[in-house]
């Protein structure tokens, strides 16, 4: 798509080569080799290519479960030892002989499930021999090589830390609350190799029927030119406003988060368009790349895909796809009015201005270039609407892609933008695929020694019967849990370690899993290992720690919105008083109910923004800042009285600054 912005604009635009620095420093599945043979880069191509489309014809004509899922899985992880070296400064112009090899036992162990499984489901049982130990054990140690290649090493080393736990679990210097039955090798690595428990549990089953069509889905989206079409809306709708260009990095960042599902990669891709345009109005570095980083992240809870998310949760709990995108609508628009509040109250502070509207496009202009790209998003909410299953609704929408693109020149996909949009999602996939894969053997191993429920008992004894410490113990764990991780992983994590502890509460299921997903998602920002916030300093040339703690304080209505709709769930648009804890369907609340807590939560947020940055129409005192921060936090308590002490309190400092303000003006 044609870029429409003044080159002036853009004149400190950040370089392709820092852009790869920034993300082979904080993406470990960008770290991919460079062939200089073009027979290589041609085969490999071919294999990422029917990858995706093996995975296009299988949407209507699946394989047995296991069998689909191992081929997702193992054929990936081949992939892995194909394009990623085996360390950061290793030669990345050919593949080492030793690669070739794993790669051949990746499909050996493919083609073994393949050979054994009808022994293996009927006259085994699912009972390992001596043979299956041992592919299962080299399995194992396959896909965690893989993991530690494109994620870094803290999920590989978390599921060792778990694999480790059955060998010794029932030792008796153990606490007894931990100890359990002996285990064996047969009892381990069939659980994981030989069982839709382990490796090829849920999480792979997700990545199959759900994850890799919508990364395809959203290359195809990219290589029909949406990125840019979403950053030239987002600059003609507020680049001309106050604080202006962080207000396009909220806003083009939310659409394109919700589509990747990556939020450092989503850092990269926007922030290195927007972070210049902050810092040139007049924006601090460290506040520049916090902003990119906690409008990247606030894409993953942004409907309609939720970075893919949405769909594993719906495969977790049993509740329909429309039933979390409903829920999630609320919440997330809450966040990402608590971003641009702060964004907007930091520039009337500081007193920047917007880029001038004669350097900017115009909206007319932008819809008329490149408006019908938002006819596939149309397309898969009205089927998912439908009731269409999910897959075949991506599937649908990849066709509606290329179709619509075609409509105008600028956006016209050709043969070769096909192939190339099979091949990079396929290779955008292979990070998540195998993330999946190894937190298979995490469940596993809690499937196997009921760990879960112990971890779910602690977290319990620890919050004393309280309901909110449990809440704020849960939000820990899952900070914990999903630090350096993507978020589709520290999701399945989340969900499958902490989640259950809310249910002794009689936290109902929907609302216990949307808990843990925000704060799993929130340690991309939250250091000492913060990769988005990281990625956002890369860029900006700002310190990552003091960006990481920015981060934190521009998403302060992510960390607060959770409990609100867990007191409140009307915030989700849902009634659950009646249904049982693990109900799957949902009641719409009443719309009063609805309108209250939304229209409370909005004044509160707008306070909060207000409080932390000091500013209002004017600036507010250090006395006031903290009357407006207590009187916010009454009205995001869901509650009659505290929401008629907040409002009257928020309201009345904000009408207080304004005739500040006015009086200011006046004098001037």
């Amino acid at each position: 798509m044609t870029q429409t912005i003044k080159e002036p604009v853009l004149s400190e635009n950040i370089s392709d080569e820092k852009i790869q620095e920034v993300l082979e420093k904080y993406d470990a599945d960008s770290k991919v080799r460079k062939y200089n043979s073009k027979k290589l880069i041609i085969f490999v191509s071919i294999l990422c290519i029917l990858y995706s489309l093996f995975h296009l014809y299988t949407t209507f004509n699946p394989l047995p479960t296991l069998l689909m899922r191992s081929i997702h899985l193992l054929f990936a992880m081949g992939l892995v030892f194909l394009l990623y070296p085996t360390y950061g400064k290793q030669g990345r112009d050919k593949i080492p002989v030793y690669d070739w090899l794993l790669f051949g036992l990746c499909l050996v162990s493919c083609g073994y499930l393949f050979m054994e499984y009808e022994e293996i489901m009927t006259a085994r049982g699912g009972i390992p021999n001596t043979f299956d130990i041992a592919v299962a054990i080299m399995t194992v140690l396959l896909v965690l090589e893989t993991a530690r290649r494109v994620t870094g090493w803290i999920l590989p080393l978390l599921a060792l830390a778990f694999l480790s736990y059955p060998f010794f679990s029932h030792q008796a210097w153990l606490p007894r609350i931990m100890m359990t039955r002996p285990f064996d090798l047969g009892d381990i690595f069939g659980q994981l190799y030989l069982k839709t428990e382990g490796l090829f549990s849920t999480a792979i089953g997700a990545s199959v029927q759900y994850i890799f069509l919508f990364i395809l889905f959203g290359s195809f989206l990219a290589k029909s030119g949406m990125g840019q079409f979403f950053n030239d809306l987002a600059l003609a709708l507020a680049g001309h406003r106050q604080g202006g260009p962080a207000k396009v990095a909220v806003i083009s960042s939310a659409f394109m988060g919700s589509i990747n599902g990556s939020a450092v990669a989503n850092v990269v891709g926007t922030g290195a368009f927007t972070i210049p345009l902050m810092k040139k109005i007049g924006y601090e570095k460290n506040f520049a790349g916090a902003v990119e980083a906690s409008a990247s992240i606030g894409g993953q809870i942004l409907p309609p895909v939720m970075g893919a998310s949405a769909f594993i949760m719906a495969e977790t709990t049993g509740i329909s796809y429309v039933t979390i995108a409903l829920a999630a609508i609320i919440p997330a628009l809450l966040y990402f009015l608590g971003v641009i509040m702060q964004v907007h109250f930091r520039a009337g502070r500081t007193n920047l201005k917007g880029i001038p509207k004669p350097d900017l496009p115009r909206v007319k202009e932008v819809f008329k270039e490149g408006g019908h790209l938002i006819l596939p998003l149309i397309g898969l909410i009205v089927l998912l609407g439908s009731g269409m299953p999910v897959a075949h609704a991506a599937f649908w929408t990849i066709i509606m892609t290329i179709v619509v693109s075609a409509l105008r020149k600028n956006t016209r996909m050709s043969f070769k933008d096909i192939l190339l949009a099979l091949e990079d999602g396929t290779r955008q996939s292979l990070s998540t695929v195998i993330a999946c894969g190894v937190v298979g053997i995490i469940i596993g191993v809690v499937n196997l020694t009921s760990f879960g429920a112990t971890l779910t008992s602690a977290i319990t004894t620890l919050g004393s019967n309280s309901l909110f410490l449990t809440l704020f113990l849960t939000m820990i764990a899952s900070i914990i849990l999903g630090m350096g991780l993507p978020s589709i992983p520290a999701y399945i994590i989340t969900a499958t370690m902490v989640a259950p502890a809310l249910a002794d509460f009689g936290v109902p299921v929907l609302v216990a899993h949307m808990f843990v997903f925000y704060f799993g998602i929130f340690a991309n920002i939250t250091p000492p290992v913060a990769l988005a916030s990281f990625a956002g300093a890369g860029l900006s040339g700002g310190s990552p720690m003091k960006t990481g703690f920015i981060s934190i304080r521009l998403a302060l209505a992510g960390f607060i919105v959770p409990y609100i709709f867990v007191y409140a769930p009307e915030m989700l648009l849902i009634n659950p008083t009646g249904l049982p804890m693990n109900a799957t369907e949902f009641p719409f609340a009443s719309p009063f109910n609805i309108i209250t807590v939304t229209v409370s939560s909005i004044i509160g947020v707008i306070g909060i923004g207000a409080a932390i940055e000091g500013y209002f129409k004017t600036n507010v005192n250090i006395v006031l800042r903290l009357v407006l921060a207590v009187g916010s936090l009454l009205l995001i308590i869901p509650e009659f009285y505290t929401d008629i002490i907040g409002i009257i309190t928020v309201l009345g400092i904000f009408a207080f600054n304004t005739l500040q303000a006015k009086k200011q003006l006046k004098n001037a």
